[in-house]
């Protein structure tokens, strides 16, 4: 049985430090040395999950293989990790108090009164544990969401108080916080972290290591002065300074020993062999690329660049694979009309149509999946983005003037993308979609998605509850738009091919959620390739 440590990763002074790219890249450092890792977020919020969130609360809605609507962090975990997350990897305030209050109506705590402690803790305590009593992991790494100090995070530091005194030296804290520059006196201020780490202290926790965010390089003056303050031996003081790409912190943390310092901390053998090949090898390509293309991203969240956190970073990997450099136009959907849509897509290399719900910039969806399929432009549309290829092909090219998505338009005299039967009678909106990993029949060898994947089954991940309707698949495919990926089970449509187009793909599925560093999704690959050429 494996004998599982505990990490867990807390912030201070301020939010969006880099808590989870943290967590990954130590994550990547520890396997790289030959443990078996996994990760977990512990999101503070009372949503049950960010499956009901607006994407301009909490970025986008990362979704796992066993069809978990999670949080973003966990799309990081797994393209550090090249490993798949699950439901077990993602807990909120939401599921605890869910599974608290179901338990007390039950009778579960036999008439007792059911509190914070030992109640919500405990059943913390039990979701962290979960993970190691798998007997699966050398170490799990558990990251706290919010900022110390947060009344709704209160909970989750007694519980991680709790286990490190139980646990002993089988779990420790790293705790990151910012060490900001005062340019008007050209100095490093560390007061914000002390008074973070005191913070911290009064809720009985004591930090094991510090990593401090920071603009600018970190002399010993300053580590030993805030190891003195906060409890901390001076090599547990770890910087952490702004780099280019956030694959570049596992090396930067390597540069500070920081998975030297854990492993000792956790009594556990530093294996000196570290495999970073791969990882290095992505990070020159990245650094020199040999080619330039550029990609428009059509969507109605563009301002906040998380909420399509998975395709930038997808892009990333694909332009790697490569060798190219992809830059990214960011198009808001709504700023698409007909008389602007040109002046926004010119020049671009390839376009890209995301997902998303609702009715809100649909029409600049539909210009731009024109403008791309008449000019010839390798398109690549996804969820949202295929039904819009589709509906703009019934409209445009086989002359159903009124082809619509009843999720639009309900009275649609020509519904060629439609509520599934068994969703129909759903009012709930929390993980009722079609949701995690389908199995995907290519049905056409002769198509890009073939090219791209190079074999005839695939699996991927979904989030959506309508459908392509099948009571049109013939008049399509003789007008010349042809269904290429078959769900084997529902024979529902899930990829969308235009063969007479340069590339000109259209998927039901989220291609975005399987890429990786070590393992780029070979569709983004592919539409990169031909963006390209």
């Amino acid at each position: 049985m494996v004998d599982t440590r505990y990490i867990f990763v807390t912030g201070g002074v301020t939010s969006s430090l880099g808590k989870g790219i943290l967590a990954s890249s130590l994550a990547k450092l520890l396997q790289a040395r030959g443990y078996s890792v996994t990760l977990q977020k512990l999101d503070p919020y009372l949503n049950v999950d960010p499956g009901t969130l607006n994407p301009y609360e909490h970025g986008e809605c990362f979704v796992t293989e066993d069809g978990a609507e999670t949080d973003l962090d966990l799309g990081h975990y797994e393209r550090f990790l090249n490993l798949p997350t699950s439901q077990a990897n993602n807990v909120t305030t939401g599921k605890i108090y869910q599974t608290v209050i179901s338990k007390e109506r039950r009778g579960d705590y036999l008439g007792k009164t059911v509190q914070i402690i030992p109640h919500i803790t405990d059943e913390i305590k039990r979701k962290v544990k979960y993970l190691g009593s798998k007997g699966k992991y050398d170490i799990v790494i558990t990251e706290i969401g919010g900022t110390v100090g947060d009344i709704e995070s209160l909970p989750y530091i007694e519980a991680v108080r709790q286990l490190k005194w139980e646990m002993g030296s089988k779990a420790i804290v790293i705790h990151l916080t910012l060490v900001p520059y005062l340019a008007a006196t050209g100095e490093l201020k560390t007061k914000p972290t002390q008074h973070s780490v005191k913070a911290l202290l009064e809720t009985g926790v004591q930090p094991d290591v510090l990593v401090l965010r920071t603009e600018h390089d970190i002399d010993d003056n300053i580590r030993a002065k805030v190891a003195l303050f906060c409890n901390v031996a001076i090599e547990a003081v770890v910087q952490s300074v702004n780099v280019p790409s956030i694959y570049e912190v596992p090396i930067r943390m390597l540069e500070e020993r920081l998975d030297v310092t854990v492993l000792k901390k956790l009594d556990l053998p530093v294996k000196e062999a570290i495999d970073l090949d791969s990882w290095n090898e992505f990070l020159y390509k990245l650094k020199h690329p040999a080619n330039t293309v550029e990609i428009a991203l059509v969507g109605k969240y563009v301002e906040l660049h998380d909420a399509y956190k998975s395709i930038s970073e997808a892009l990333v990997h694909a332009g790697a694979a490569n060798n190219t450099k992809v830059n990214l136009r960011w198009v808001h959907s709504e700023s698409l009309t007909g008389s602007t849509v040109e002046n926004k897509l010119e020049g671009a290399n390839g376009i890209l149509v995301a997902p998303g719900f609702g009715n809100r910039g649909i029409k600049g969806k539909l210009l731009a999946v024109q403008y791309a399929r008449e000019n010839n432009i390798p398109f690549f549309g996804i969820c949202l983005g295929m039904q819009m290829a589709v509906i703009e092909f019934a409209r445009n090219v086989m002359k159903l003037e009124d082809a619509d998505s009843t999720e639009m338009n309900p009275k649609t005299s020509h519904p060629v993308i439609d509520l599934m039967e068994q969703q129909k009678e759903v009012i709930d909106f929390g993980g009722t979609m079609r949701l995690g990993a389908y199995d995907c029949r290519i049905v056409a060898k002769k198509s890009n998605v073939f090219n791209a994947y190079n074999k005839l089954t695939v699996r991927e991940r979904h989030r959506h509850r309508f459908e392509f309707n099948n009571n049109y698949l013939s008049q399509f495919e003789k007008a010349g738009m042809k269904a290429v990926g078959i769900n084997p089970e529902t024979d529902l449509v899930e990829i969308m091919e235009i063969p007479s187009h340069k590339w000109f793909v259209g998927v039901q599925f989220h291609p975005e959620y399987r890429s990786t560093v070590l393992n780029p999704h070979p569709l983004f690959v592919d539409f990169v390739k031909n963006a390209l050429s």
